[in-house]
């Protein structure tokens, strides 16, 4: 299937969600300033933006799977959001393995308005019955492809077979920071079709978070992810304020990006980001490997005695489909041989 290409000025009005205080959130290892929390909200309100996503970056509940938890608990940031965010709507992140749909009932009841459901596409089919029952609590509820450059454009919509038509869109998602722009056009256009609500969510390990973001609104993307300053986990993410000025260009200047920007600085200044191995996300964006796996990446090369790029490339020779854990470890035991 072939990627359309068409300009901006020529597609339907397309949408910028805002992850700061999500995907963020993995830049200060989850630890937020409440104060700069509320104040970066409230500002955030009143902006264009409609979409604020906020709360724990792998997801809400992901201390039930082991991992550091937010020093803001749940019923605190549904105080914060149901206070500052009046105009515009927030929502979470959700993971089937440990966001219970209790706990998204709870939230929905305290204001929340949208949940985006992350998995692998592959595992899309165990999880049809947590993603229908989803809709059933929340009327707003995407389903985001996490590491969808692991699966061909074209074998994608098999794995989609049995989503309920009931969810409210579909993110093509670029974990790895990896992908050029047209294998962006190529994967919206391949599910577009089927879900006329397509989203795109960029990580910008290769620097084309921005220009990635903009392939997906000439293919038909109507939501495209961006983070304050770029802000978020590994190299970060596409920049609210680059996007709404790109967008400014050609459609007028939607979303107020001189505000956006003076927003991008109170973050730049406010938050203090934990220093990143670039060398290891231009491998992880070259090579395809996600960024969550780079501490035991280095704890092997170190232990085994050889280059990260080379730990790297054999795991992913090794990997038949997207590089887990276990292919970092056989590749670091051959080496080792």
């Amino acid at each position: 299937m072939s990627a359309t290409h068409t300009p901006l000025s020529e597609r339907p009005k397309a949408e910028i969600l805002d992850a700061t205080l999500r995907d963020g959130s993995y830049a200060v290892d989850f630890q937020l300033d409440e104060k700069f929390v509320t104040e970066l909200l409230s500002r955030l309100d009143d902006t264009p933006i409609q979409k604020i996503e906020i709360g724990h970056g792998i997801g809400f509940e992901a201390e039930r799977a082991g991992i550091k938890p937010c020093n803001i608990d749940l019923e605190r940031w549904c105080e914060i959001a149901g206070t500052e965010v009046t105009k515009s709507s927030w929502g979470m992140f959700a993971q089937p393995e440990f966001s219970r749909l209790s706990t998204l009932e709870e939230l929905v009841g305290r204001g929340m308005s949208f949940v985006r459901i992350g998995m692998e596409a592959e595992r899309v089919r165990e999880h049809l019955d947590y993603i229908r029952r989803a809709t059933e609590i929340c009327g707003e509820v995407y389903l985001n492809l996490m590491k969808t450059s692991a699966t061909p454009a074209g074998d994608l919509l098999p794995l989609l077979d049995g989503v309920t038509t009931d969810i409210a869109g579909l993110y093509v998602v670029d974990s790895y920071g990896s992908m050029l722009p047209d294998d962006v056009r190529g994967y919206v256009t391949a599910v577009k079709d089927a879900f006329p609500v397509v989203g795109f969510h960029g990580h910008d390990n290769l620097g084309l978070a921005n220009v990635n973001s903009i392939a997906a609104i000439e293919a038909g993307a109507t939501i495209v992810d961006g983070c304050l300053n770029g802000i978020g986990r590994g190299s970060g993410n596409a920049e609210t304020e680059s996007l709404a000025g790109i967008i400014s260009r050609t459609e007028g200047d939607r979303f107020d990006y001189k505000e956006l920007a003076r927003l991008a600085e109170f973050c730049r200044s406010s938050m203090q980001v934990i220093p990143e191995d670039r060398n290891l996300h231009v491998l992880g964006g070259v090579i395809g490997i996600h960024s969550g796996y780079f501490p035991l990446i280095e704890e092997l090369s170190a232990e085994v005695g050889v280059d990260t790029a080379r730990l790297m490339q054999t795991a992913a020779d090794l990997a038949e489909h997207s590089v887990g854990k276990d292919d970092i470890r056989a590749a670091a035991r051959q080496l080792a041989r």
